[in-house]
């Protein structure tokens, strides 16, 4: 076997994790009833003539399961943050307390429940076809070396080995799709 393929062995399995890690991130964005300071990563405030993070302007506390608290740093944008939020279509409204935003997160009626259980569905699928992309140039890499002299049966044992990494990485999408649809119906 060919120590350049190993690398690649590990490049793939870099990759795909890659993919895994973007899956969770995308999860977390998702909003289930549940607060966590994660659902407001996605939210950009316009504020000192850019757009910043929502966590570039306060900081983010969950005191209870269904509200989220943003104690804004800076007054004057206390507007911009309140305004970004309402504007996330996160379908949060906030009430102001001077620089302090709480966010109460309302109850998910069953059709919103269903709508994002099938969002959560679409990103596990774009997940798995990155992963797939990932084993297609594994393969491809495989037969390159085979061009260049590798042999039949060193061919198969790579093969199998990214065939191997790929149904790992698929299956730990599925196991985290199956946890995040039983939170998001979750009542």
């Amino acid at each position: 076997m060919s120590d350049e393929i190993e690398i690649d062995l590990d490049d793939l399995q870099r990759r795909m994790d890659g993919a895994l890690t973007a899956l969770k991130t995308e999860f977390a964005s998702l909003r289930t009833g549940r607060a966590s300071a994660s659902m407001l990563d996605p939210v950009m405030v316009d504020a000192y003539g850019s757009s910043m993070p929502l966590n570039q302007c306060g900081t983010i506390n969950v005191p209870e399961p269904r509200m989220v608290v943003v104690n804004v740093w800076d007054k004057s944008l206390v507007n911009a943050v309140d305004k970004a939020i309402r504007n996330s279509g996160l379908g949060l409204n906030p009430v102001m307390e001077g620089t302090i935003l709480r966010l109460p997160i309302p109850e998910l009626n069953e059709e919103r429940r269903r709508d994002l259980s099938r969002v959560a569905a679409q990103y596990a699928e774009h997940a798995r076809v990155a992963i797939r992309n990932v084993r297609r140039d594994g393969m491809d890499r495989i037969k390159k070396a085979k061009a260049d002299g590798m042999g039949e049966d060193d061919q198969k044992i790579w093969s199998d080995e990214i065939q191997e990494l790929t149904d790992k990485s698929i299956a730990q999408v599925d196991k985290a799709l199956d946890t995040k649809q039983e939170e998001i119906m979750q009542v």
